[in-house]
């Protein structure tokens, strides 16, 4: 991590669940735990704290013992309205991203992103592994929150168009690609059983 800069962590469970039968993700039980809190006991130890972005079940996710905290942009406007939601509850310098359907995150996710920010001086590092991006996984400078404000409000929704927007660069996590699987159908979910 950055020396001194505190970094809050946000695990994006705000949508709708529409590959997963309009089930929310991360409730869904994975041996015998929510997926939360698989994504949660991985994620926590990495941040100085943490925050689940969550537009229903608010309930369930607050029993978790984090603060939740829900879009500020209506109509389930995907992972940069939860991005957006953390930035304007959190006064940290840094914000780091997860899904909640992927249980098996790096361990040193933020460690090795911050230290990428860092050394580049950018606003935002992402992971990718092997050919694929995985922009949702990220950590970013608060600074970005006008940016990413005025992005929503002109009908902006993609991760990857907004990062392309930034000064941002993709960390190499090729030696750990097994750890960005993400749950998004009963199908996965039964894989990972």
């Amino acid at each position: 991590m950055i020396e001194g800069l505190r970094v809050t962590g946000v695990v994006l469970a705000g949508g709708l669940g529409r590959r997963m039968g309009g089930v929310d993700k991360g409730l869904r039980p994975l041996r015998g735990r929510p997926m939360v809190q698989w994504v949660l006991e991985r994620f926590s130890p990495q941040v100085d704290e943490v925050m689940i972005n969550a537009n229903q079940h608010l309930d369930e996710y607050a029993a978790f013992g984090w603060p939740v905290v829900q879009d500020r942009v209506a109509g389930f406007a995907g992972p940069l309205a939860g991005l957006h939601a953390a930035l304007s509850a959190t006064s940290s310098p840094l914000v780091a991203t997860v899904p909640c359907d992927s249980p098996f995150l790096p361990l040193d996710l933020v460690e090795r992103l911050t230290g990428a920010l860092e050394q580049h001086g950018v606003d935002l590092a992402a992971a990718r592994a092997g050919e694929r991006s995985h922009p949702v996984f990220c950590v970013c400078r608060h600074s970005l929150l006008a940016r990413l404000d005025a992005f929503l409000a002109g009908g902006g929704r993609k991760v990857e168009q907004w990062h392309g927007t930034l000064a941002a660069v993709e960390v190499d996590f090729d030696d750990q690609a097994e750890a960005f699987s993400n749950i998004n159908t009963p199908e996965e979910l039964a894989q990972f059983e």
